[in-house]
């Protein structure tokens, strides 16, 4: 994929390249082609012209599941509900905003689930119970004769438990058990995206470490974007229950950027802003952004802010690419000049940028091989 793709690091949904608008779903997505054609049908990005478009395609996909399912394929099958899923979900971006978006939400969560209907070992989705509320989740485990290390995969802001999957594989191989669950104000997560959400996340640490299949003393997590800056704040608030953490890029953990870094990284928020993928009269999806705006930001989120930088004891691996649009690898530099001397790695892709996407064939694998040593899998 990487001969196939330029690199273009920006928010724009007309433009298919690494490190771009579809870098979230391009290693999920197994014709490049088709893809591109579907940009290219585009002619806005509000709900009425978006998702009708992704919805077509998903539908195609999903159809031929159906058909190859009826005939025992099941292997193609999968397949096909899994680029259904993925369609689906370039439909819903950037969540469940409005009915039509909770429409296709459930069109991707219906498709998830035909893709993993004869999973071995299943997929179990399971209610996560915290402050009166429910969570979902879903819950794999391979086959032990004893407890297994496990590991809470923490998704962010607008890719869902859904496009997780591949990261439970990735458990299983290295004799893991696992967890995804959507972050807060996402997905099937009713909590407020907040602060004090990070008790929404201990809920679900808690109930993983609970399972039988689950040694509770063994217990990591893996997040990506927003989730990855959520399991650097679950493991500072519970650093005695969190044994080892990966976060791929994550923000803000402390570190300040210079003037020039900032005045960048509003630039690009603000170009963000502009795309509208809602109903035509409805709010921006993406609220503009100032300088003045993002050092309150800080103030609320920064690890730093949140007095728990020194409690992160536990190894920690962090991956991101050199050219972040959305989370400065000063982060990375940041932890490393930070808390305790020893137990922190680290992978920064030069050629790369927001979560290093174009290389999750090398870091997806790699991680989960980190954490199964870490943890003692």
């Amino acid at each position: 994929m990487s001969n196939e793709l330029g690199f273009a690091p920006s928010e724009d949904p007309f433009v298919v390249a690494h490190g771009g608008f579809y870098r979230r779903w391009l290693a999920m997505i197994d014709d490049l082609d088709e893809l591109r054609e579907a940009v290219s049908r585009l002619t806005g990005t509000t709900e009425d012209v978006w998702i009708p478009v992704w919805r077509e395609y998903g539908r195609r996909h999903e159809e031929e599941g159906d058909r190859l399912a009826a005939q025992g394929d099941l292997e193609r099958a999968r397949r096909e509900y899994l680029q259904a899923k993925t369609y689906y979900a370039i439909g819903r971006f950037p969540g469940e905003i409005s009915d039509a978006k909770r429409s296709i939400s459930e069109d991707c969560r219906r498709a998830y689930l035909k893709a993993c209907a004869h999973l071995d070992p299943a997929l179990e989705v399971v209610d996560i119970q915290h402050q009166g509320a429910t969570i979902k989740g879903h819950f794999r485990s391979p086959r032990a004769d004893r407890p297994v290390p496990a590991v809470l995969i923490m998704c962010g802001a607008d890719v869902f438990k859904e496009d997780r999957g591949w990261a439970a594989e990735y458990a299983l191989e290295n004799g893991l058990a696992s967890l995804v669950v959507d972050g807060p104000g996402t997905g099937e997560n009713p909590f407020p995206w907040e602060p004090d959400s990070v008790t929404a996340w201990k809920a679900a640490f808690d109930y993983l470490a609970a399972r039988p299949e689950v040694n509770a003393g063994r217990v990591g997590a893996f997040g990506i974007s927003r989730g990855g800056y959520s399991v650097m704040q679950l493991a500072g608030t519970y650093p005695d229950d969190v044994k080892a953490v990966v976060a791929i890029a994550g923000h803000p953990f402390g570190y300040r950027m210079t003037d020039d870094e900032l005045e960048q990284y509003v630039a690009n928020a603000n170009r963000r802003a502009q795309w509208r993928f809602g109903p035509p009269d409805g709010p921006p999806s993406f609220l503009p952004t100032s300088q003045e705006k993002e050092e309150e930001r800080f103030r609320k989120w920064a690890l730093s802010e949140l007095g728990i930088v020194d409690s992160i004891t536990m190894p920690v691996l962090m991956i991101n690419g050199k050219h972040d649009h959305l989370a400065p690898i000063g982060n990375i530099y940041f932890m490393f000049e930070h808390g305790p001397v020893t137990g922190k790695e680290a992978r920064v892709y030069p050629d790369d940028g927001h979560c290093a996407f174009k290389h999750v064939g090398e870091w997806g694998p790699a991680s989960f091989r980190w954490l199964a040593e870490k943890l003692g899998g």
